[in-house]
């Protein structure tokens, strides 16, 4: 029994610590749940995410050397006057 004795400055310094270690816990929890870095990590995954999309896209656009893909862009400009003109066709459909 006389082994397991510790002196109280050695009981006080430990707990001092452990009071440290779970103040620095909580503090990490609070930071990690608090709604503006939520927001702050979901804005950083939508740029991640759009700045992937946009490079995939302009790589279907432009040709390695940096050239315009003219196939692609006049495709794209083909599709999106056909759906410009079925816009038109149905909302003058409805207006009848």
């Amino acid at each position: 029994m006389a082994d397991s004795i510790r002196p109280k400055a050695e009981i006080e310094a430990e707990l001092a610590a452990a009071r440290d270690r779970l103040a620095n816990g909580i503090a990490s929890l609070i930071n990690e749940v608090h709604p503006r870095a939520i927001a702050h990590r979901a804005a950083a995954d939508v740029r991640t995410a759009a700045s992937g999309r946009v490079r995939a896209v302009r790589a279907q656009l432009v040709e390695p050397d940096g050239s315009l893909n003219v196939t692609r862009v006049g495709l794209l400009a083909a599709a999106a006057a056909g759906a410009v003109a079925f816009v038109a066709v149905v909302r003058s459909i409805v207006r009848r």
